[in-house]
């Protein structure tokens, strides 16, 4: 079962702010510069915070993952351009 999660993070160091969102575009949508609306399983995400903990320096950088349930979904606030991301399993026709 997949489940919504945003990814926020602050990276000091371009090349790792780099990789950090590079990694977070094979898997997830940007809807910010440094925010990303993430579909994953409970396993998709162990297997995602163990990459991006090998990509950053946790002295320096940080990455908050906060894990969106149905509900709160339903309540995200949008203002100015930019919709919230369709679940995978959800196919609009």
């Amino acid at each position: 079962m997949y489940r919504l999660y945003l990814f926020v993070y602050d990276v000091v160091d371009d090349k790792r702010r780099t990789r950090v969102a590079r990694q977070l575009e094979t898997v997830g949508e940007r809807v910010q510069y440094s925010v990303f609306e993430v579909y994953l399983t409970k396993k998709e995400l162990a297997l995602e915070k163990d990459t991006l903990s090998e990509i950053i320096d946790p002295k320096e950088d940080s990455i908050r993952i906060y894990f969106l349930c149905q509900g709160c979904k339903s309540k995200i606030i949008t203002l100015g351009i930019g919709e919230v991301t369709s679940s995978p399993d959800v196919m609009i026709v």
